[in-house]
């Protein structure tokens, strides 16, 4: 698998517990699953890299943008 055919593991990892964390209803937890699902992003693409998966690669460069945008709106909407 090699050193980098590990990172699949992890990346899906913090991909599914980033999933759970921005379904919460405490903006707390919603701004750490955005912050967690831009690490998997780094993770995926890493992988992706490695695999010569460009089209994951691309996607997951699509899915930061979406979750910048998004973290950018929840600390918008944040209570202070």
């Amino acid at each position: 698998m090699g050193d980098l055919g590990v990172l699949q593991w992890p990346a899906m990892v913090v991909t599914v517990v980033a999933a759970w964390l921005v379904a919460s209803e405490r903006p707390e937890r919603r701004n750490a699953g955005f912050w967690a699902f831009l690490f998997s992003n780094v993770l995926w693409i890493a992988w992706g890299l490695h695999a010569a998966a460009y089209a994951l690669v691309v996607l997951q460069v699509c899915l930061a943008a979406l979750n910048i945008r998004g973290a950018v709106k929840a600390s918008r909407t944040a209570p202070e």
